[in-house]
């Protein structure tokens, strides 16, 4: 008698797995839970280290001239910029490369992407004759960093069952968010420890941390064949005006976090160059220390807050508040720098990274809510799964769009310094936050009635 292997998969090599379906609540319980959670943790750390490098050049550029550089400020704003364009754009691709190629494989790849961005910087900050073009290129090259995030989300989403999705993905965001921090808090340490001013240490640190992430995921992460590429709910929901509505609302939070996050350094030195804080450890000298990182932290970890307090009231009602506080914050700022005071800048400044944080939370709330508002499940199942997959597509549209907040603030700033003042800039950022407001109300709070069925948006 001979066995007919013909119906009998091959074994794939590369931690393929076949049979992964987090519904199954048997086999989540047994398997499926503490495989998603190793994969969910390395993720975060190669997602981690690519919204680090994503934001190296925020931190390096301020101290660009101190190193011999002759820069303008316009020039500064975009080598800040550049990066974040780039970043945003490769959101789109980087959504379907797990589909593509695996989220363990593509995991490896963006992980050993990030040394393309680290070594370029790395080399052209030793030479100030470097030209400015090739500065922008290298500069470029870290929005690999940038697309990270979507295809790291939509590996996670893939492992997770619907009621435990919301949590993974929110801690795989914080975790990615963090980046932006923790980046900002070490890079201005690690270029002086010993003495002089080594820019290049800061694409070089982040060098074997890549490479341990890519051995890591490779050793530990898996590939799973049920992760499909949704085209037909990408193009559902590209078809629905409420993803791109929600996609310019997205651009004034995590647009604004994003952006505010590069500028803030250069702002700090810019505006206050007097200003200097210091600190040094037991046998390492005093360094200096700049406290923007304190915003993209305050950023970051408001975002959770923000998802919680659209739980009890509203998405749209606490995304309205965010950017009523983020108006009342750029007003801060105008008020502070006309009184000169590094206080109230710092203060009002660190107002609308947390309404910003509490804003991206509110806003993912709402995307759900908007897609399945006015579904009868008991009558039209179908409905709430075609609901569910255009929210999930709309979720990476809205990362993607939302992301170019982070080249259209720098580049605002740098227009509106051409005056020689902030001003233009932040009153133009106040308009925007107001016009965002009377959207989200006349959408999803004045309309909500006859356009939602009474769902809480």
């Amino acid at each position: 008698m001979t066995l007919d292997t013909r119906t009998i998969p091959a074994p794939r090599s590369g931690r393929w797995v076949d049979d992964h379906d987090p519904e199954d609540v048997r086999q989540w319980e047994s398997t499926g839970r503490r495989r998603a959670q190793r994969n969910l943790w390395l993720s975060i750390f190669a997602e981690f280290l690519g919204f680090s490098v994503w934001q190296l050049w925020t931190i390096v550029t301020p101290s660009l001239n101190s190193a011999g550089f002759a820069l303008t400020a316009d020039q500064m704003f975009w080598l800040i910029a550049v990066p974040n364009l780039v970043g945003a754009t490769l959101r789109f691709p980087y959504t379907f490369a797990v589909p593509r190629f695996g989220g363990r494989n593509w995991t490896v790849v963006s992980a050993l992407l990030l040394l393309v961005p680290c070594i370029g910087l790395a080399v052209v900050v030793q030479n100030p004759g470097t030209p400015f073009w090739v500065m922008v290129l290298v500069a470029a090259t870290a929005g690999v960093g940038g697309g990270n995030f979507a295809s790291s989300m939509a590996n996670i989403s893939f492992f997770y069952p619907e009621r435990e999705k919301g949590a993974a993905l929110g801690l795989n965001a914080a975790g990615g968010n963090l980046g932006v921090a923790v980046v900002q808090l070490v890079i201005p340490v690690v270029v002086v420890v010993g003495g002089g001013l080594a820019l290049d240490r800061a694409g070089l640190v982040v060098v074997p941390l890549a490479v341990l992430a890519a051995v890591l995921a490779w050793r530990s992460m898996d590939n799973l064949s049920t992760a499909k590429a949704d085209l037909a709910g990408y193009a559902a929901a590209v078809r629905n005006k409420h993803t791109w509505i929600v996609s310019f609302l997205y651009i004034g939070t995590f647009g604004s976090f994003i952006g505010y996050a590069g500028v803030f350094p250069l702002l700090i030195k810019q505006q206050f160059p007097e200003i200097g804080f210091s600190w040094g450890f037991v046998g390492l000298p005093q360094v200096p220390l700049t406290l923007a990182f304190l915003g993209a932290l305050v950023g970051s970890l408001a975002r959770p807050t923000g998802g919680r307090l659209a739980d009890r009231w509203s998405g749209a009602d606490v995304g309205v508040a965010a950017y009523a506080v983020m108006a009342l914050g750029a007003l801060g700022v105008i008020a502070s720098l006309a009184a000169g005071s590094f206080a109230g800048f710092f203060a009002c400044f660190l107002l609308l990274f947390v309404a910003s944080g509490v804003g991206n939370g509110a806003v993912y709330r709402m995307i759900p809510a908007i897609f399945r508002a006015g579904i009868d499940v008991a009558a039209d199942p179908q409905r709430l799964v075609l609901a569910k997959r255009q929210a999930a597509a709309c979720i990476g549209i809205a990362s993607g769009i939302g992301a170019y907040g982070g080249f259209i603030i720098p580049r605002v700033f740098a227009e509106s310094l051409k005056t020689g003042s902030l001003q233009p800039a932040l009153l133009a950022f106040v308009g925007f936050y107001v016009v965002c407001a009377v959207v989200t109300v006349a959408v999803y709070k004045v309309g909500s009635a006859q356009r939602f069925a009474g769902t809480r948006i």
